[in-house]
């Protein structure tokens, strides 16, 4: 027994050890950390930005602390970062250029890959130069090296062009084979969302939109390419249908889709002759993590301007999964958030950034109506990211004034009902019997004992008829049309931010800078700078998600189904999910 209570007390002691160790570490590494934040960085003379872009990005980058204490990086950049490191290396005059390293890089749309493009195109006409690699180049990769000064390829690498397709996911039979089947209601020949459950193949109508929105990223990607390579558009179409991966790289160079073919040790030398020095000179770089500390002198003086960033589905609290990996818009937090800014007279305007395809309706209303009491009190401009769609542009129609990027997909004004059959699965399947007694008509509706009779169906579109009614008048007050101009380009119909600003869902056309300007401008502040919210996560925050067993589990389920976790991952969280949706196709693949 004293031997037992020995080795007891030495455990005790040694686990207290460890944890005093690891607080001592995370302190330090909080303490460098910050250290670094604080800094104000410093540009030698001759220096290069180095752009090495790879993985996928997200909207707003998040300060991963763990990851930092364990030495982990993760794939996933903030697209705030990028641009933002973009625009202050074009305003340093000691910057002279950017060396843009391209991997397998996938951002989450191709207005994020736009809006790259086009920040990298304003430092080119600045005077400054891009010198592009890759050892092989992605779609996406080659769309932003095509407009460097010089693009370089690996002598046995390629470049993968060869189109866009989108390819709709369809999970009906799937269900069935467990005896589970989707009952819909939905308003709208466009609303496709609750396709993936009812059918197996796209509709004419979203075939038609769909035909639509791609051809149109497309044409703008092969322009912008044709245009930057000094080559025709005709060419860039003709590489893609004999899908250029597969070609010899030396025919790349022969059709100036690159200049050279170079080792990675090659390239230096070419960045030294852009320097102006010697060979065995050293190349002053600096790297993304470098730039978040390079601010001009006067950046945080003026007015206070709020750029709120809200992107991922659209959900309520109680349906919100806090260990989750994907970032929600969770409507009782965004409220409170907004709630504060319109309270706080430091902040004299809002933007929100918004890249969602929307979610439940309820929370959608709610954030709708929080938006209307922020506006009350200051100016309220919208930046559309990737998508701000069905749920997302619920949430942005109200404000004073909306931008998107050329390449956003928005609109899907609908909304659908969603409700799944599991009789097939408990009755018949698992051998379940039900009986009942009830006291009134419908007592027994939503039961999971039977699907929902012929007037149960026509008394659930009803509601979903007054949801879309609602919508629709939402819309049409805060973009000043009628209701009759509304549902002509509603019905769930997709549109690219450049057909939005056609049929006024859009004011503009425009990046967040522009979004951010705007606000000050109809604030009536000359001296202004912006400031993000919300806060990143607490470490504490952080040390919950990365114990939890929820979090292990999504990692799995991510690893395992790739493109598709998205579509799976709504499968495995159905029972929390709202049934009255205002939200696109739950998985969308443009590739």
């Amino acid at each position: 027994m004293k031997q037992f209570f020995k080795y007891v007390a030495a455990t005790i002691v040694g686990l207290l050890l460890f944890g005093l160790l690891m607080t001592v570490m995370f302190i330090g590494t909080v303490g460098s950390l910050a250290a670094m934040s604080d800094s104000k960085g410093e540009v030698k003379k001759n220096s290069v930005l180095v752009l090495n872009l790879s993985g996928t990005t997200t909207e707003q980058a998040e300060e991963n602390v763990f990851a930092a204490l364990m030495g982990e990086s993760t794939s996933a950049k903030g697209l705030n970062d990028i641009l933002s490191a973009i625009k202050k290396a074009e305003e340093q005059k000691d910057i002279k250029g950017i060396y843009l390293e391209t991997g397998a890089f996938a951002p989450d749309s191709w207005a994020s890959l736009s809006a790259i493009r086009h920040q990298l195109s304003q430092f080119r006409k600045s005077g400054k130069w891009i010198i592009a690699y890759g050892d092989a180049y992605t779609q996406s990769a080659y769309y932003l090296a095509s407009v460097a000064d010089k693009v370089y390829l690996n002598p046995q690498g390629m470049i993968d062009l060869h189109g866009l397709a989108a390819q709709p996911l369809y999970v009906k039979d799937m269900l069935q084979k467990f005896g589970v089947r989707m009952q819909v209601a939905k308003v709208g020949a466009y609303k496709s969302a609750t396709e993936m459950f009812t059918g197996d193949r796209m509709s004419e109508a979203n075939r038609e939109q769909v035909t639509a929105y791609i051809t149109q990223i497309w044409n703008t990607a092969v322009k912008d390419i044709a245009d930057s390579r000094k080559i025709s558009q005709d060419s860039v179409n003709a590489w893609a249908d004999r899908y250029a991966a597969l070609s010899d790289p030396k025919d790349y160079v022969q059709a100036k889709l690159v200049d050279g073919l170079l080792y990675t040790d090659q390239i230096k030398p070419e960045i030294r002759k852009r320097l102006g020095i010697g060979k065995d000179d050293d190349i002053c770089s600096l790297r993304l993590e470098d730039m978040k500390s390079i601010r001009k002198k006067d950046a945080l003086k003026g007015d206070k301007i709020a750029v709120y960033y809200a992107y991922g589905s659209i959900v309520d609290g109680a349906a919100s999964n806090p260990m989750s990996q994907e970032h929600v818009i969770d409507a009782q937090v965004v409220c409170k958030d907004l709630e504060k800014l319109a309270e706080n007279d430091k902040i004299k305007a809002v933007v929100l950034r918004i890249n969602s395809g929307g979610g439940s309706a309820y929370a959608s209303e709610q954030i709708w109506h929080q938006v209307a009491e922020l506006k009350k009190q200051k100016p309220v401009v919208v930046s559309m990211g990737g998508m701000t769609a069905s749920g997302g542009y619920y949430i942005a129609c109200n404000a004073d004034y909306i931008y998107a990027e050329p390449l956003t997909l928005t609109g899907s004004i609908g909304i659908f009902g969603m409700f799944p059959d599991f009789s097939g699965l408990i009755t018949d399947k698992l051998g379940v019997k039900f009986d009942e007694v009830k006291t009134n008509k419908h007592s027994g509706m939503g039961t999971l004992s039977r699907p929902f009779n012929e007037e149960e169906m026509a008394l659930l579109n009803k509601y979903i008829e007054r949801g879309y009614s609602l919508f629709r008048q939402r819309v049409a007050d805060g973009r000043k049309l009628t209701v009759e101009q509304v549902e002509e380009i509603a019905q769930g119909h997709v549109w690219t931010g450049q057909d939005g600003k056609r049929i006024r869902l859009v004011d503009e056309l425009g990046s967040l800078d522009d979004a951010i300007a705007k606000a000050a401008r109809l604030a009536k502040v000359e001296k202004y700078h912006p400031v993000s919210y919300p806060a990143p996560a607490s470490w504490t925050d952080q040390l919950i998600s990365k114990v939890s067993g929820n979090n292990y589990l999504d990692e799995r389920l991510k690893a395992l189904t790739g493109d598709y976790y998205e579509c799976f991952s709504l499968l495995k969280t159905l029972d929390r999910q709202n049934c009255i949706q205002a939200r696109v196709p739950f998985y969308i693949s443009i590739r």
